[in-house]
């Protein structure tokens, strides 16, 4: 359960070259190449299947080579035969034919604009053609300045639903819908027990055990004979997990779900009665 390296700039992934890249830089060449795929006209199923595929490499609880040596790929959720080529080339190679012909078609900056709620693709390239526009600011921009508006194909409505989908993306970013957090945390915990079998009681916990509609962060319980009181690490991108011996479990998921507000609670309930309770 090491922690795989963080988001890092593309001029970190030549470094990696030699090695391969690891699964968070893989998967964000599958989302870019989902996206420009999109972009191009091809069938939108396809893309999706990309971003799947992206979200179960951020998910994988061992180093990508590791999966890619075992001849595993295709036990990954979303992974079937020809996005296991895709895959490895982008693992060995940091790019593939294709990417390079489709990024050579839209600056990168237009992906940006793929995020907004209701903005389908034809009406992005649109934007892109008609207006230059590249990213979500310059967007955002033209419409405070009714050039939307202004301009032909576009109009007041469009451009109403622009600045509302843009308001909408900002205050929901980095967050999941449950159904989605509940899938990812489907593929972690099958992730974690095939590599991990020592782990026991292993439940979901964080945002998704209280029910929230939009899940900010993945979090996971699980017990272990490995361990003395209650560790938190990283397991993937924006996914931990509080490993606990059986004395601390019950502590392990008080913690690891209950909202920030609700922890200070019980903490100061727990100093009046001249108690703690901390990891």
């Amino acid at each position: 359960m090491d922690r795989q390296p963080a988001s890092s700039p593309s001029s970190e992934m030549a470094a990696q070259a030699s090695k391969g890249l690891d699964a968070p830089s893989v998967a964000r060449l599958l989302v870019e190449l989902g996206q420009r795929l999109v972009l191009a006209g091809e069938n939108p199923y396809k893309s999706r299947s990309y971003t799947r595929a992206a979200e179960s490499l951020l998910l994988l609880s061992e180093p990508l080579e590791k999966v890619i040596a075992a001849g595993r790929l295709q036990e990954i959720p979303g992974v079937g035969a020809a996005l296991s080529e895709t895959i490895q080339r982008l693992h060995r190679d940091s790019t593939t034919p294709r990417l390079e012909a489709l990024r050579a078609e839209v600056p990168a900056g237009v992906l940006e604009l793929l995020a907004i709620p209701g903005l389908r693709p034809q009406k992005v390239l649109d934007l892109y053609r008609k207006l230059g526009i590249t990213s979500v600011d310059e967007l955002e921009a033209a419409g405070r300045q009714d050039r939307l508006k202004a301009t032909k194909g576009f109009g007041p409505a469009f451009q109403d639903k622009v600045l509302t989908g843009i308001e909408l993306m900002r205050r929901s970013h980095g967050q999941r819908l449950i159904h989605r957090a509940g899938e990812h945390l489907s593929t972690l915990e099958a992730s974690l027990r095939r590599s991990h079998p020592e782990l026991t009681r292993l439940v979901p916990a964080g945002d998704f055990r209280r029910g929230s509609e939009l899940v900010s962060d993945l979090a996971l319980v699980a017990e272990t004979p490995a361990h003395s009181g209650i560790e938190v690490v990283d397991i993937s991108e924006g996914a931990r997990m509080w490993l606990a011996d059986r004395r601390h479990y019950g502590v392990a998921l008080v913690l690891a779900t209950g909202s920030s507000e609700h922890i200070d609670e019980l903490r100061s309930l727990a100093e009046r009665r001249g108690l703690r309770l901390d990891e």
